[in-house]
């Protein structure tokens, strides 16, 4: 692989900037990711000099516009025929309308009463359609001729078609006035000269106020692609910084844990020592208070007297078990001696308290 395939690191910030920040949909790529992969990176800028900011080729981005462009065509071309027939059925309904209310005209009844009636007539042409086949039998047996000559006379015809026009444009007017009134509520009070002029420029005013809506979309959109990428950045800051804290706890807290505790038990030997010399010194000036010096001197010349009479039993003790011992030597012998002895004691005894009663009884 050549040295001229790689990208230096500024030239990779470029292609992330060109690359993923309109050709092509959200996508969290780094820097580093470009620098590994070279030729991932030249396949993406190799991509986005045939692709627009939607993710369409170019050939397919212009015959997108191209018929959206069409669309708008077709679609104010309805949206004329649609107000203009929208407006002529609300004049049939206000006439109906005020019939109720008021007495009107002979030339309105006429004017409502021929619209009305052309209208009709046009609206069923158009529902058997343009052309008939012979082989389908017409709608209710019903052909356009028969629609025809229910229109009204050529004359009224005249009159209606030349009235038409201003009660359309008055409706219309009334419309617009309607909407530059919700659009701007001071208008209300405007003359009709002033909204007139308001009205002229209101389709301006939208256009701009719908460019700033977009606009504003637009910058959204950037806006959440922004915090898209911020978010996953800050995911892996959060990472690894979780990464550094458990190293830190396992290199350091758990390396110093031991001396530590060495610390905690040192400094509570020394407290129970403390303790223990309070507790002593307590005992002390207990015994201070209690006895005088006279007292002590007497109790340390019993304890020693105790003392030595104390030696001199253990003395004692200590001959009478080695004599014990030498006894034990002689085993069973030992035994009957004891015994003959015990006897011989027993008996001298006897004699000696009969020799004592003997004596009394002789004085």
């Amino acid at each position: 692989m050549a040295s001229g395939d790689f990208c230096s690191p500024g030239q990779g910030m470029e292609i992330l900037q060109q690359v993923c920040s309109k050709q092509f949909p959200p996508c969290n790529l780094r820097e580093e990711d470009l620098l590994q992969n070279p030729y991932f990176s030249k396949l993406l800028l190799s991509l986005s000099q045939h692709m627009d900011e939607s993710g369409l080729s170019l050939l397919l981005a212009k015959e997108q516009a191209q018929a959206w462009k069409e669309i708008r065509l077709r679609k104010t071309t309805w949206l004329r025929s649609e107000i203009l027939q929208r407006v002529i059925q609300e004049l049939l309904v206000d006439y109906y309308v005020k019939t109720q209310d008021t007495n009107l005209t002979s030339e309105d009844k006429k004017f409502h009463e021929t619209l009305e009636q052309r209208l009709l007539v046009t609206e069923l042409t158009h529902l058997l359609g343009p052309s008939q086949e012979k082989e389908i039998p017409p709608l209710l047996g019903l052909e356009k001729a028969d629609l025809l000559e229910l229109m009204p006379p050529s004359e009224d015809f005249v009159q209606m078609k030349a009235r038409l026009q201003l009660e359309v444009e008055e409706q219309l007017k009334r419309k617009c006035f309607t909407l530059l009134c919700y659009h701007d509520p001071n208008s209300d009070a405007d003359s009709e000269t002033l909204k007139a002029a308001k009205v002229w420029k209101l389709a301006e005013v939208l256009v701009g106020e719908k460019q700033q809506c977009q606009d504003a979309k637009n910058q959204q959109k950037e806006q959440l692609v922004l915090l898209e990428k911020k978010s996953a950045t800050y995911s892996q800051v959060l990472l690894r910084c979780l990464a550094l804290l458990q190293r830190l706890l396992q290199e350091h807290r758990l390396k110093t844990q031991s001396e530590l505790d060495r610390i905690n038990a040192q400094y509570l030997e020394i407290k129970c020592s403390a303790m223990i010399l309070k507790l002593r010194m307590e005992e002390l000036k207990i015994l201070s208070d209690t006895y005088t010096a006279e007292k002590v001197e007497v109790h340390r010349l019993i304890r020693d007297r105790l003392e030595g009479a104390i030696r001199l039993q253990e003395q004692d003790m200590e001959k009478s078990r080695q004599v014990l011992n030498t006894y034990e030597v002689l085993g069973e012998e030992f035994d009957r001696l004891v015994k003959e002895y015990t006897q011989l004691k027993q008996a001298t005894e006897n004699k000696r308290w009969a020799l004592q009663e003997f004596n009394k009884a002789y004085h």
